[in-house]
């Protein structure tokens, strides 16, 4: 689960029928776009529906406005975020915004660091989102870490200073955007196979270590929640593509905090057959779960482009499908392993990542568990605990290259 989820939402019942999402800004915010992105009419947020269904009433989520942002940034990121073309111009527009924020990844990430954006498009034809930061000149690298990040989220916004803080200690880090998050193709939040994830970030990456500057050097690949599952079953499918493996909260079983009861867990799974894209399954406030610091909770507003709706049918079912195909299958992690949780976690289970420990066939593993750690170690913690689990990342990475 991602810990990036933002706290602007409230839900409200809305009738919705089939229609299709208009994608354009209004007309109020031509002259902070592009002339070619200005707008005629007015956007409206719809919600995809089955064919089969003439009316259906369903629990969307309305914005609330942001605080301390412009009625028109406000305007900007209330737009239906469905497709990735509005995905990207929202968050070209609160970019400014984002690193203005007195959040100590952002207002004490690492200078001089070398970044690069672009697309890659994969065997489906998808546009897949990548960025890649590299230590200043002069500093030697030692390795490269590739990045999976976790459910609704996306490998810009607060990534941004983590991945600028490991890359001014000696490495190249290379991250992407799965398939229906962040600034890649495909329905916002849509998971319609959790192994298409996989394969995409296999197939993604095997390009990229295939690039000359980057042999002879030791590959690492780090999973945040979601993104934990998918680092795991990357590794199940290629035991000997990496030289290493960091899970930070990995998804390896949802708590049961956040999962409904049986009974109604029974019918959400039949309805996901029949309306797989539909946002029924309930998920509570992942964002409050996830960051222990108040201040930095409310920083979640401003990642406009993740994931904080409900969750879509299927992709609840593949969620869970994979964490019960990996909870099956932990004896067969065999790469150098370093897991990473927050003791108090309520959205993964900190009692999983140790049995993933245990039962690991890895003879060079490490577990770390944090006293009174939320989710987001990473990014919602105190500042000294944040810097702390950094710290432990780059030093498990410096004893192995």
């Amino acid at each position: 689960m991602n810990s990036s989820l933002s706290l602007r939402f409230r839900p409200q019942e809305l009738v919705v029928f089939g229609q299709n999402p208009d994608l354009s800004f209004n007309s109020l915010l031509k002259h902070q776009l592009p002339t070619s992105a200005r707008p005629k009419t007015t956007p409206k947020r719809s919600v995809l529906v089955p064919r089969t269904a003439a009316r259906l009433i369903v629990r969307a989520k309305i914005n609330s406005p942001i605080e301390g942002v412009s009625e028109e940034l406000n305007l900007i990121a209330s737009q239906n975020l469905d497709f990735a073309c509005t995905r990207r111009r929202v968050r070209s527009a609160f970019a400014e915004v984002q690193q203005q924020l007195d959040h100590c990844l952002i207002k004490m990430a690492p200078t001089g660091i070398r970044t690069e954006e672009w697309y890659e498009r994969n065997s489906k034809g998808s546009e897949i989102f990548c960025k890649s930061w590299m230590p200043k000149p002069g500093v030697r690298i030692k390795g490269v870490l590739f990045y999976c990040h976790g459910y609704g989220g996306t490998c810009t916004f607060l990534f941004e200073g983590i991945a600028r803080h490991i890359a001014a200690a000696g490495y190249i880090i290379y991250a992407l955007d799965h398939p229906g998050f962040g600034l890649s193709d495909g329905l916002h939040g849509y998971i319609p196979s959790f192994d298409a994830l996989v394969d995409n970030v296999i197939e993604i990456y095997t390009k990229i270590k295939g690039r000359p500057e980057l042999q002879n050097l030791p590959h690492f690949i780090l999973g945040l929640s979601m993104g934990g599952a998918i680092t795991l079953k990357v590794h199940l499918k290629e035991p000997h593509a990496w030289d290493g493996v960091i899970l930070v909260a990995p998804m390896c079983k949802i708590a049961e905090e956040v999962i409904p009861p049986a009974a109604v867990l029974k019918v959400l799974m039949l309805l996901s057959r029949v309306m797989p894209k539909a946002k029924l399954f309930p998920q509570k406030d992942l964002t409050k779960l996830s960051f222990r610091d108040p201040i930095k909770r409310k920083m979640a507003f401003y990642n406009v482009i993740s994931y904080s709706d409900q969750t879509r049918l299927k992709t609840a079912v593949e969620l869970l499908n994979a964490t019960s195909y990996i909870e099956k299958r932990v004896e067969k992690v065999s790469s150098p392993l370093l897991i990473l949780h927050g003791a108090a976690d309520k959205v993964t289970d900190p009692l999983i990542s140790k049995f993933l420990y245990e039962k690991a066939s890895s003879t060079d593993k490490t577990l770390k568990l944090y006293d009174e750690g939320y989710h987001n170690i990473l990014e919602g913690e105190p500042d000294d605990r944040i810097f702390n689990v950094l710290g432990d990342i780059i030093s498990w990475l410096d004893a192995r290259c």
